[in-house]
């Protein structure tokens, strides 16, 4: 069975904290907190799921089963007062067991008035399956120093290329079929609309809803305009505002923000946006984009959930349109720039720009070439796999 990578750090944690547990549905969330029951519990667990009407009463009743060492609240956040019933659940019984708690929303937006669950909880993101952690590798680096890469081998290649096909959802990776892939597509969002975003959001118009999640792969690596899109579904900005905020509360894409640097003129608000599935991209060019952005903001989350770093990814952009696709900066302060490309061993002059202007450490050029790593104008022009066998 394959091994997440968060499961010693999650186990760690509930040992004096509860522990939160979010990411897209079907993640690996649930099969995740059952690892670390098996593993680190000697299997002495509980699983409750608000969705099971039997799970449902028993929470609401405190009917526990007495012998088990940690209870697992799946989907517990539908539940209108779950913050104050976790805080007391956890006051009275931390001494006798661990308290588990996953979602298919971001649970910090529902961390919001009532009574404060502050310090008594971890939170992590758990993120598709990447390079690094198919291959069974811990994550290492040094902050502020060259990622450190892994020798390159017939394995990353091919875990590469079926990544790049398939994205990094378990179900689906370990499939391999394309014909379950576009099934999958189909019931994935049908559910996250119909089920996840229907439980919680008070939403007029489903049908319009999914008309925007039909538009949103088209607009991944550029900058992304909520006054298109008012066009193109002929409502207001509000709405398409408030419909763009609730796919990214329940992980159907993220967006990066330009980094802001008086050093450069840089724009203020327009990010770009990106899909937690990039399998779902026709474009490959986008798709390799949306690839490598999201095993950084896996990185990122890694730094930030795991070590307590301020990890933060960022896009470069200034008013004359030079642009790089990625900036990774601790408290603020660059560490390294991405420019992603389908094939060109040429250097990117905005890399180049933007490495000396605002003094980045390194600069990487990805591109999906193989056996490419050279050195030129100081920048490191690498291949894909390789360069991703460096992150979480």
């Amino acid at each position: 069975m394959l091994k997440r990578y968060l499961e010693k750090y999650i186990a760690g944690d509930l040992q004096d904290k509860m522990v939160f547990i979010s990411g897209p549905r079907q993640v690996g969330k649930t099969t995740l907190s059952r690892q670390v029951g098996d593993d680190f519990f000697e299997n002495n667990y509980e699983y409750l799921n608000w969705d099971n009407r039997q799970d449902r009463k028993r929470i609401l009743d405190g009917m526990f089963q007495a012998d088990k060492k940690m209870r697992i609240f799946d989907e517990i956040h539908k539940y209108k007062n779950w913050k104050g019933y976790l805080k007391g659940e956890y006051d009275k019984n931390k001494k006798a067991f661990s308290i588990l708690v996953t979602g298919s929303a971001r649970l910090d937006v529902y961390r919001k008035g009532g009574d404060s669950l502050l310090g008594r909880y971890r939170s992590y993101r758990l993120h598709p399956l990447s390079l690094r952690e198919l291959l069974g590798m811990d994550i290492k680096y040094t902050l502020f120093k060259g990622l450190i890469f892994l020798e390159e081998g017939k394995k990353q290649k091919e875990i590469f290329e079926k990544l790049f096909v398939f994205g990094g959802f378990p179900e689906i990776f370990i499939k391999q079929n394309e014909r379950d892939l576009r099934r999958w597509h189909n019931e994935r969002v049908d559910r996250l609309i119909k089920e996840d975003i229907r439980d919680i959001e008070n939403l007029r118009d489903i049908s319009a809803l999914q008309i925007l999640v039909e538009l949103l792969p088209k607009k991944v690596g550029s900058l992304f305009s909520l006054n298109s899109l008012c066009e193109d579904l002929k409502v207001t900005h509000k709405t398409i505002s408030a419909w763009t905020e609730i796919l990214e509360r329940f992980y159907y894409h993220f967006r990066i923000y330009p980094f802001q640097s008086t050093v450069i003129k840089s724009l203020r608000k327009e990010p770009k946006l990106y899909l937690w599935d990039w399998s779902e991209i026709a474009d490959e060019s986008a798709r390799l984009e949306n690839m490598i952005a999201s095993h950084l903001l896996k990185f990122c989350s890694f730094l930030y959930d795991v070590e307590g770093y301020k990890a933060q990814l960022y896009y470069i952009r200034s008013v004359d349109q030079r642009e790089v696709d990625f900036l990774v900066a601790i408290d603020g302060k660059p560490w390294f720039c991405v420019e992603a490309k389908l094939s060109d061993r040429g250097a990117a002059p905005s890399l180049k720009y933007f490495k000396e202007k605002l003094n980045i450490p390194f600069a990487y050029q990805v591109i999906k070439e193989e056996n490419i790593d050279i050195m030129k104008d100081d920048i490191r022009i690498i291949n894909a796999d390789k360069f991703l066998s460096s992150l979480a």
